[in-house]
């Protein structure tokens, strides 16, 4: 092949590798209600690793979670929630007397100050409580999109999806719902999972980010929705059969 044609021939593999990135390979309906049949039948029941008993204190943990890991959260609010597990009680501990507490976490010093600002808010706003209303959370410290939504699905039975980089993963790479940023994957998840799926896809979409589809190496193998997934680079070996 002359230098000429071999250019051209780059040239064209990129191009089509480009309209691939742009428009990349998505799940029918059908393939997509068997997706979470079979997430559905591996989890019955799925939740947050995070810990809590009320709707505070996951609106706390969730706060600190970011850019953490929820097993360093937990060993956290272990020490923190006997001691200051209320609006009132957090205000009180303060932020000087937060930050012992959440010293292991990324970021705590950002995450104190924000925790202990959300506890005054919701004590002058909401008589103390959490409010179920996206623009009520989104108004706290410290609270974004994700976070609010983490709240509404999970403390208030919302059919919310949080869209972290577990999902943001699962939905590029499986052909469920890509997008270029976390707002076009939620609203394109929104729109293509069956409803009867939606309460609890959030849950298990970040729980096989996290445990199956991994960032650096997919456990492919093992994975239940192998067959259905469109990610081009599958890590070899054996399948195991579909769960059916």
């Amino acid at each position: 092949m002359s230098p000429a044609a071999k250019k051209q021939t780059r040239k064209a593999a990129t191009t089509k590798a480009r309209k691939v990135a742009r428009n990349p390979p998505r799940l029918p309906p059908a393939e997509i209600e068997e997706m979470f049949s079979r997430l559905a039948e591996l989890n019955p029941t799925p939740t947050t690793e995070l810990e809590y008993s009320t709707p505070y204190e996951l609106l706390v943990a969730v706060t600190l979670s970011a850019q953490a890991t929820d097993v360093g959260v937990n060993k956290a609010t272990r020490k923190l929630f006997p001691i200051a597990n209320t609006p009132t009680q957090m205000a009180a501990l303060g932020v000087e007397g937060l930050k012992p507490y959440i010293a292991t976490i990324g970021l705590f010093n950002t995450k104190a100050a924000n925790v202990v600002a959300m506890a005054h808010q919701l004590l002058e706003r909401h008589a103390g409580e959490v409010p179920r209303d996206r623009a009520a959370l989104e108004a706290l410290p410290g609270v974004g999109r994700k976070t609010a939504n983490v709240v509404l699905n999970t403390a208030f039975g919302e059919p919310t999806i949080a869209v972290d980089t577990h999902i943001f993963r699962v939905a590029n790479r499986t052909g469920l719902a890509p997008g270029k940023d976390v707002r076009a994957v939620e609203a394109g998840l929104e729109k293509v999972i069956p409803a009867h799926y939606l309460q609890d896809a959030h849950h298990w979409l970040i729980l096989h980010g996290r445990y199956v589809c991994k960032a650096r190496k997919p456990d492919c193998p093992h994975c239940a929705i192998r067959d259905l997934c469109r990610f081009a680079d599958k890590t070899p070996g054996e399948p195991v059969p579909a769960i059916r």
